[in-house]
């Protein structure tokens, strides 16, 4: 007999159903209603198990899935996330892991956080989607004054779209034909970074810099000019900084001194590239590069898609060296990881520039069906809302000094490079020699080690090659924080 049993029947006393007054006839009906229950059970247990293994083929059977060699992928067992809660993810057998990736970048303030939870059933009681095609509704108003009350001083105007690439899109499209609204028509090639990525449409992938993702498609991309990016502990000048004066940004100025006339705008990921591997900027580079975009009258844009909303610390990762940019693309964390939804903020000369009579087609010709979807712009408004009531950015700062502490031990290791932190996001270099900084081929699949690692001790990351993040929501506690990081480092060491 199951110990469930056992377990009831020491709980149960006489049960009124049965009607013998003989205490062991009692006592045995009483385990017969207890082994029919169990019966029950186990039968319950074996369907689940059973619908859980046609998901699993189904899952293999029907989905792609997103930067994954499903060749791999279909061999093993597929994880598949029944719920959540806090920092917590739970699979279909129940098993509990640490989201220490946000959910790909997105999660502020935990999973089923209670008050967004309440507004997505408000909100769709009331609607769930309208057109923003000439018409609006109260929550896309409230949330784009909340964000322009928000953002850095000077941006004046929103302009909803459903995800990253979609805002940054948006964003290329509106700076190309400002200038050609202005008159100067020959300014058509954006200026971006190396190592770059703002998204996987067309368009913004023009702007991506990793030939990894991006080379197979050159074929299809408009020409940009690209320079290269702050890496400080891998200079492409073999500088070191801060005796390098910032030397990288020489390149910007040597191609907008010669070519501005013909570049709408700068791209920038600000303070930090993301999917480049984490790699963070040296102090000063960004207030260097909006400098030399006022000097050559050249537009910047700010893809804040990863760093919006306090991730590094900061509400938006341009207030770290005060820079208003022209152009700023939100997205990820705007909704608080529930719904798609992103938006670009632009400068009222910017808007401006499109006024006019309906006959001089000024008009932005660029929409989304659910641009400004109602349950999305709720979710934001409630999660800006919490930003305000839980202090979140400034009960951030001892999270921020706790990760720092917790990854120092990692320093000395001979298969840690280099360890990177701006706010709440980390990011240990894993190469193989750290005296030499030799990486590892990308064929070793480090980072993946390191990913299947933590999996097995109920931790979920995603590497970016041999480079492997830990980016937790900002709900994150510090003894949730201490254990992510002591399954990081039991996972590097197991890995490497």
């Amino acid at each position: 007999m199951a110990k469930s049993a056992y377990k009831q029947i020491k709980l149960t006393k006489l049960h009124p159903n049965c009607q013998d007054e003989s205490p062991l006839n009692r006592w045995l009906y009483c385990l017969s209603v207890v082994q029919y229950n169990d019966d029950l059970m186990k039968k319950k247990l074996t369907r689940d198990k059973a619908r859980i293994k046609n998901l699993e083929e189904d899952a293999r059977r029907y989905i792609w899935h997103p930067f994954t060699q499903m060749a791999e992928w279909e061999k093993e067992p597929p994880l598949i996330i029944e719920r959540g809660k806090g920092v917590y993810l739970f699979d279909v057998y129940g098993k509990r892991y640490l989201d220490a990736v946000s959910s790909i970048w997105v999660n502020l303030h935990g999973h089923r956080k209670a008050a967004i939870d309440r507004a997505l059933k408000n909100q769709i009681d009331k609607i769930a989607h309208s057109t923003l095609l000439g018409l609006t509704h109260r929550p896309a108003i409230r949330l784009a004054k909340k964000l322009v009350a928000l953002a850095p001083p000077g941006l004046a105007k929103v302009f909803f779209s459903d995800n990253g690439s979609t805002a940054m899109e948006v964003a290329l499209k509106i700076a190309f034909q400002y200038w050609d609204h202005r008159g100067k028509t020959g300014k058509t090639k954006f200026l971006s970074l190396i190592n770059a990525y703002h998204g996987d449409t067309v368009g913004s992938v023009s702007l991506g810099g990793i030939e990894l993702f991006h080379g197979l498609y050159s074929p299809l991309l408009f020409p940009t000019y690209k320079v290269g990016a702050p890496y400080c502990y891998r200079c492409f000048l073999n500088k070191t900084h801060p005796e390098c004066r910032l030397a990288c940004t020489d390149e910007v100025e040597k191609v907008l001194s010669q070519h501005h006339d013909e570049i709408p705008a700068v791209v920038v990921e600000p303070m930090i590239q993301g999917a480049a591997g984490m790699v963070t900027w040296p102090p000063g580079y960004l207030r260097k590069i909006r400098d030399l975009c006022t000097r050559y009258d050249v537009l910047l844009i700010a893809d804040e898609v990863f760093t919006g909303f306090g991730r590094t610390g900061t509400m938006f990762a341009c207030e770290h060296e005060g820079v208003t940019p022209d152009l700023m693309a939100v997205a990820k964390g705007l909704t608080g990881g529930y719904m798609p939804l992103a938006a670009t903020l632009v400068t009222q000369e910017i808007y401006d520039a499109f006024l006019g009579e309906y006959r001089e087609f000024k008009t932005f010709f660029h929409g989304h069906s659910y641009t400004g979807n109602q349950l999305g712009c709720a979710a934001a408004l409630t999660s800006l809302g919490v930003f305000e009531k839980e202090r979140v950015l400034s009960r951030l700062q001892s999270k921020i000094s706790a990760l720092t502490e917790e990854l120092k031990p990692l320093r000395g290791h001979p298969h840690v490079g280099e360890i990177r932190q701006i706010g709440l996001v980390a990011a240990v270099e894993l190469v193989k020699n750290r005296t030499t900084k030799e990486p590892y081929l990308l064929e070793e699949r480090r980072g993946h080690r390191v990913a299947r690692e933590a999996l097995k001790r109920g931790m979920i990351i995603r590497p970016l090659g041999n480079v492997v993040p830990l980016l937790p929501p900002l709900s994150v506690t510090i003894p949730q924080l201490r254990k992510m990081t002591s399954i990081l480092k039991e996972s590097i060491q197991a890995a490497t």
